[in-house]
């Protein structure tokens, strides 16, 4: 009986602990930059609207690092929570949110957009609309095999991934060295400099609402690691709730790639960090991801925007921090996902 009060004290604490990590993360991220922000200054900025501090200050938060902030927190969280979600599906731990080619998709998009006109709004539509066209295929493809298996899937990815990444290097190809194609490839290593509140109204419903979806299927995501045939026995239907589980995944990627550019890493290592310390029940996993990963990507774009006088693509150090840490995991874990 204490055994079972302590467990959900336990629980109870963690919860609450990951409720409030991402909200201290922005604040604390308001305050850090080239312009140095004291906490009382924040907190009077936005516990008043801005009107007890100066005009600077009103619009270094409001104009620069709060919607800058907001959107690092969903792009973390939608590429990790994606992430946990077609790790367990898949049941392989080497899975991420671009294993069915939704982000060379949707790289492929913003860069035609880019090339072809200079609105953002389109270059976005563009890149969500190929992320899920590219996800559409490899399905497509992997249904022409009677038995729906899920080496055909992550094959017709590859197949797709390769085919969008091909386009991208045309579209470079055409682009004008001068003007276009230095965008195209700095929009292609990921980051949030000019994200504004108009990226984040277009991104953030559709990243909401299929990370509540995710969450909402998350114990049958439990159901479908255990294998088809478990699952059937519990009474699902594998091939509509598994295609449910990849379309709601695949319109957050999409969205945090018409977001963000293609940021590697983080689907892929957040929901391993998340099951160290929680284990795989994917009704915590989820929910644990989700707000480790807003948190990793905050902290990074943190990094990315002062360690040098040039900001740092936010691809480039999720890579370099989160290729050592995984080669650590697979010395401490022996490659055995549990």
């Amino acid at each position: 009986m204490r055994s079972a009060v302590r467990s959900d004290s336990s629980g109870g604490r963690t919860a609450l602990l990951l409720l409030i990590l991402p909200p201290v993360f922005l604040l604390g991220s308001l305050c850090i930059g080239r312009f140095p922000i004291m906490i009382a200054d924040v907190v009077s900025a936005i516990g008043s609207a801005g009107q007890a501090v100066e005009e600077v200050v009103r619009s270094v938060i409001f104009s620069i690092r709060l919607p800058r902030g907001l959107a690092a927190l969903l792009v973390g969280a939608g590429l990790s929570v994606s992430g946990a979600a077609f790790q367990g599906i898949f049941r392989n731990p080497l899975v991420g949110p671009s294993i069915l080619g939704v982000a060379q998709g949707a790289g492929f998009g913003a860069a035609l957009g880019l090339l072809l006109t200079e609105s953002i709004l389109v270059s976005n539509l563009l890149a969500f609309t190929f992320g899920v066209v590219a996800v559409m295929a490899a399905c497509f493809i992997a249904l022409r095999k009677s038995d729906n298996s899920l080496l055909m899937l992550v094959l017709s990815g590859i197949v797709m991934g390769a085919v969008f990444a091909a386009l991208i290097s045309l579209v470079k190809y055409v682009a004008d060295p001068e003007e276009k194609l230095p965008t195209i490839v700095y929009w292609l290593m990921g980051g949030l400099s000019g994200v504004g509140y108009k990226d984040l109204v277009f991104a953030a419903p559709i990243i909401a609402i299929g990370s509540a979806i995710l969450i909402a299927l998350r114990w049958r995501i439990n159901v479908l690691s255990l294998g088809d045939e478990a699952a059937r026995s519990f009474g699902e239907d594998t091939r509509l709730l598994r295609f449910a589980i990849i379309g709601s995944a695949t319109i957050v990627t999409s969205a945090c790639v018409a977001l963000a550019g293609i940021v590697g890493w983080v689907g892929l290592l957040v929901p391993h960090i998340a099951r160290m310390f929680l284990g795989p029940n994917h009704s915590v996993l989820l929910p644990a991801s989700i707000s480790i990963g807003a948190c990793y990507l905050l902290a990074i774009d943190v990094v990315a925007r002062t360690a040098t006088s040039a900001e740092i693509p936010l691809s480039i150090l999720t890579a370099l921090l989160g290729a050592p840490f995984f080669a650590w995991l697979l010395t401490k874990t022996g490659g055995k996902w549990t």
